[in-house]
């Protein structure tokens, strides 16, 4: 398509590069943006900017935050010895939405995928590791995603930690969740099912022989 402008054409696409959006939306958030106040524009830009440039990484759970050590992991009223381990950010978020779950978490920043050339170094599994080892931890949560790469990455934090002298026990999510289905996706009744409902490690793999 043919733009009348060399400047909206920029604008579009790098909107377009965006997950889930393309050139048709990308065209129309521009011109919405173009009928909006120039000020409307500029707070935009400046949140994307300021957002980009101080956004944190918590250093205990790595979920992202305003502050080195995120509200989760500075609330003492939460159960420090439960930490359930998440794929990403969208996965804390949805499990925060149910109001249920009250301990902490860890967040491995993706899943072990080698046709996507992602190893476990790629992720926090090593910082996950440490934790364990350095803290109180009475059980860990493993809550990723029912898929292929989930199921390895399971598999692997498994075999990880049970390296581990006094590992801590070992769970993951009920099948509530169906096979395939991202978390982030999973509506809450389920998903708090799955959490309550959670099943030694050990028992998921004889299930799945």
């Amino acid at each position: 398509m043919e733009y009348p402008s060399k400047l909206l054409t920029e604008v579009v696409n790098e909107i377009s590069k965006l997950p889930g959006i393309g050139k048709r939306t990308a065209l129309r958030l521009a011109l919405h943006l173009l009928k909006q106040p120039v000020e409307q524009s500029e707070q935009l830009s400046q949140a994307i900017l300021n957002f980009r440039k101080d956004i944190k990484h918590c250093e205990v759970c790595h979920n992202i935050s305003d502050k080195t050590v995120c509200d989760i992991c500075s609330d003492s009223s939460r159960q420090h010895q439960l930490v359930c381990v998440v794929e990403d950010v969208r996965d804390v978020m949805a499990i925060e939405s149910t109001g249920e779950y009250r301990g902490v978490y860890h967040v491995l920043g993706g899943l072990i995928s080698p046709i996507d050339g992602v190893g476990p170094s790629d992720l926090t599994i090593d910082k996950l590791v440490k934790r364990i080892e350095n803290q109180y931890i009475d059980e860990i949560v493993l809550a990723l995603s029912a898929t292929v790469d989930g199921d390895t990455t399971n598999f692997y934090l498994y075999r990880k930690i049970s390296e581990i002298p006094d590992m801590p026990k070992i769970s993951t999510i009920a099948r509530g969740i169906g096979v395939g289905e991202e978390l982030e996706y999973a509506d809450e009744v389920t998903l708090v099912r799955s959490i309550l409902n959670r099943i030694p490690f050990e028992k998921s793999i004889n299930q799945n022989k």
